[in-house]
């Protein structure tokens, strides 16, 4: 599968954890994989994958120590495990948080050597996990009773889509709109070999042009799960448009604002904390990507404390506008369904994790939690997306998440 297709800020295709060991909420995301890319993309690939290949990193020593840092010898064997093979200058921020309590954990391999920081309060981009944010917005409209889920989007446009299918507000989040993958006029050569900062320039006239001319659907809307980070886009174009607002302002005004998220923010120009530089899969330092229209598939940059708040309010089931986003609104298979921006997964004991994870082109996140449990697990990264070891984030995430259950 292409490493492609992870740093368009999305949901890792393919199956998260090897071996004996996998569970069934893990094995669900294969599903991901679609054969069609693999036709178009795997020449090109080759030559991507070519020129920004990893130097040999040389396995790194185990510097981090057990005693009082919220973590237990098998927890930091496994941070230790899937982050020894990262280049110089990789840091990890972690929340472990086990029945509504948190600890902070941090990471740095310097002069290769992992060691522990303290590095909660700085800013990573988060990616992917930022279609949560977004799906949240689109609850906050309907608890206002400004839209409701089964609304045609098209309804609160003031030009018309190029289609004659009706598309929910419902099927942008979770992705059963119909919506491609990306636009067609945002182009994949261009994201191929341009990765420094791809969707910059990507804005609401293109987008425009798109819906008017070029749009085509992949299938009927609300028939198929097919992730669309087009779609997350247009959902937050379009709640912004309809409150005469910007994303960011929605974003600050709704969700930042109300859950003390003081140092997250989705314009770069606005970070206040330090913020952590992404690394190529060298471990040279990567450009930060800028969004344009599409911001609402992408755009936030935030740091582990401030998304453990986020989660902390995941647990309080009085929440409607957060509980709306973990409801069940279209099954996958018989280990997945889909919420509002959350993947629900089956665990293996019969319970559930809503989970998102996000990679841009010089880092690497991850957000699980299990809601029943006040259990969860949020990472952090400067890993680039183009590392062919980046999967370790979330087969990390997953396996940190079984050692929260034990005794």
């Amino acid at each position: 599968m292409s490493r492609v297709w992870l740093t368009i800020f999305q949901v890792n295709p393919r199956q998260l954890l090897s071996g004996s060991n996998r569970h069934s909420y893990t094995n669900t995301l294969a599903f991901i994989m679609k054969k069609q890319m693999k036709k178009y993309l795997t020449a090109l690939v080759g030559l991507l994958l070519s020129s920004c290949s990893n130097l040999q990193t040389t396995i790194a020593e185990n510097g981090i120590e057990v005693s009082n840092n919220g973590i237990n010898k098998k927890q930091s064997e496994l941070i230790f495990d899937n982050t020894k093979s990262f280049p110089n200058n990789t840091q990890l921020s972690l929340a472990l948080i086990r029945n509504g309590e948190i600890d902070f954990i941090g990471i740095e391999r310097t002069n290769d050597t992992i060691k522990l920081i303290e590095n909660y309060k700085n800013v990573f981009e988060i990616g992917s996990i930022t279609k949560v944010f977004t799906a949240t917005l689109l609850s906050n409209f309907v608890n206002d009773q400004k839209l409701k889920l089964d609304d045609n989007i098209q309804d609160y446009l003031d030009f018309k889509i190029n289609s004659e299918n009706d598309i929910t507000f419902k099927e942008l989040a979770n992705h059963t709109s119909g919506f491609p993958r990306l636009p067609s006029n945002l182009n994949l050569l261009y994201l191929l070999f341009n990765q420094d900062n791809p969707y910059k320039d990507y804005n609401k006239e293109k987008l425009v042009d798109y819906l008017t001319k070029k749009v085509k659907l992949n299938q009927e809307p609300g028939i198929k799960y097919e992730y669309s980070n087009l779609g997350a886009g247009i959902l937050g174009f379009e709640l912004a448009s309809i409150s005469k607002s910007s994303y960011e302002s929605l974003l600050q005004e709704k969700i930042f604002t109300k859950y003390k998220m003081e140092n997250s923010t989705s314009k770069r120009e606005n970070i206040q904390s330090e913020l952590v530089n992404g690394l190529k899969p060298n471990g040279k330092t990567t450009s930060n990507w800028d969004f344009d229209v599409l911001a609402g598939g992408g755009a936030i940059l935030s740091t582990v404390e401030d998304l453990s708040k986020f989660a902390l309010a995941q647990f309080d089931n009085e929440n409607n506008e957060l509980t709306l986003t973990q409801k069940p609104t279209f099954k996958v298979n018989d280990n997945m369904q889909i919420g509002l921006g959350w993947h629900i997964l089956k665990t293996e004991n019969g319970g559930e994790l809503i989970w998102h994870n996000g990679a841009t082109g010089g880092y690497r996140s991850s957000m699980g939690l299990d809601i029943e449990n006040k259990n969860g697990i949020i990472i952090l990264s400067n890993v680039s997306a183009f590392n062919e070891k980046s999967e370790n984030i979330d087969q990390l995430l997953f396996e940190l998440i079984e050692t929260l259950d034990e005794k």
